[in-house]
């Protein structure tokens, strides 16, 4: 089955290429003498590697900002894949992570910087859906495969996109979840909405609007809030006289910990405050101090322990001064993200007769899609036809005594 997906993409990708590939294209190495057979066969050519050079894994994701600490940590977690990998033939693994502000703009922007060089072969990420969303079709041009380890929104793997794959869970799963719980477990009736605008944002507060309703629960408000805003008390205040059991906020730890900060000022000290994946964090923490006590989150579904799992973990703090999921909720993700390309990676490079090492970047897309039963840190992933790689559920967090605990 696996060998069966793997030729079914590089047939994809071969009528693709002739559709869309511009000539020349920096990441496309024309076959040359001691180059494999495998490099005329591919669609997009092969990635040459002379010695000495670093096989590069890029990564995109804000690195400064309100929302800095994601991209430092998941970046973090793939920098130690890096290192655990080892080398290929004596090549070295390398990771390149830019700063893409999590934007659209940044996006595209850190996609043409990584297309143009040669030895960035595959992307562990982006870490945020608008930067992402602009960066997949550069990349499909490019024949350059996609692993993000944090885009939750539902429709990136509805989108025809033979580069773009996941590990993260989908959005579907995580509205759904919250909405379930609001509704069946926290016994709440009637819900407000905030969400920051966003594709991620947006997206998670309209599937749990339609989920809350369905359920027959009652959306009382839903309004977007903007980003880079520090007073949401008037939106909160208008909210406050519907008298919500819950506010559901669709966005990230920045807007969210403000939020938190600004109920307690407009007489919504009582009511739930219910965030998603974006909001966990010790950024989250910080910025709420005792306000954030009983805030609730969905984060990415918890893995069981391992030798291996404790052993990063034990890295990851003596690397980097902090406890492994601190930061984010991905920082597992990120390591299995750059592993599951290296492996790909591995598994199609060729030794040159020349001394060069040679990658098929046609056959390196096919090999990420045809991933099947990697044993992870942040579980075991197949990837379908579509690139959806995990199927999981999400688990539910609440803030007590100052820090994220599960909820029991």
């Amino acid at each position: 089955m696996k060998a069966l997906k793997y030729v079914a993409l590089i047939i994809v990708l071969s009528v693709m290429v002739t559709a869309c590939k511009p000539a020349g294209t920096a990441t496309e190495a024309p076959a040359a003498a001691g180059a494999p057979e495998e490099c005329a066969a591919d669609p997009f050519g092969c990635a040459v590697f002379k010695p000495g050079d670093v096989i590069k894994i890029g990564m995109g994701a804000p690195m400064t900002g309100g929302n800095g600490s994601y991209g430092v940590d998941i970046s973090q977690g793939a920098t130690l894949a890096t290192t655990d990998a080892g080398d290929l033939h004596g090549w070295k693994f390398a990771l390149d992570a830019q700063d893409d502000g999590g934007t659209s703009e940044g996006g595209a922007a850190v996609a043409n910087k990584f297309v143009t060089d040669p030895a960035v072969l595959a992307i562990a990420g982006h870490i945020f859906t608008d930067a992402t969303r602009a960066g997949m079709p550069i990349y499909e041009k490019a024949g350059v495969p996609m692993l993000s380890p944090s885009n939750t929104v539902a429709d990136l793997t509805t989108l025809g996109s033979a580069v773009f794959n996941r590990i993260a869970f989908s959005d579907t799963n995580q509205g759904n979840a919250a909405a379930d719980y609001l509704f069946n477990t926290l016994k709440v009736t009637d819900l407000a909405i905030l969400h920051d605008g966003s594709s991620y944002g947006k997206g998670l507060a309209d599937t749990v609007a339609a989920r809350f309703t369905a359920s027959g629960g009652t959306v009382v408000e839903m309004q977007a809030i903007t980003p880079g805003e520090n007073d949401f008390t008037p939106v909160l205040s208008a909210i406050a006289s519907k008298k919500p059991g819950a506010i559901y906020f669709g966005g990230y730890a920045a807007e969210g910990s403000i939020i938190v900060n600004q109920m307690k000022q407009t007489g919504l000290e009582n009511t739930v405050f219910f965030g998603d994946d974006g909001t966990y964090g010790l950024d989250f923490l910080t910025h709420v101090g005792a306000n954030g006590e009983g805030a609730f989150a969905t984060i990415a579904p918890a893995s069981p322990d391992s030798a291996a799992k404790t052993a990063f973990n034990d890295a990851y703090l003596a690397q980097f001064g902090k406890e492994a999921g601190s930061l984010s909720p991905y920082t597992w993700s990120g390591y299995d993200s750059a592993a599951i390309l290296i492996n790909a990676v591995k598994a199609v490079a060729v030794l040159g007769d020349d001394g060069n090492l040679y990658v098929p970047r046609g056959a390196l897309v096919a090999a990420v899609r045809a991933t099947t039963d990697h044993e992870g840190l942040s579980g075991t992933f197949t990837c379908q036809s579509n690139g959806e790689c995990n199927a999981g559920l999400p688990q539910f967090v609440i803030v007590k005594d100052g820090a994220w605990v599960p909820v029991e």
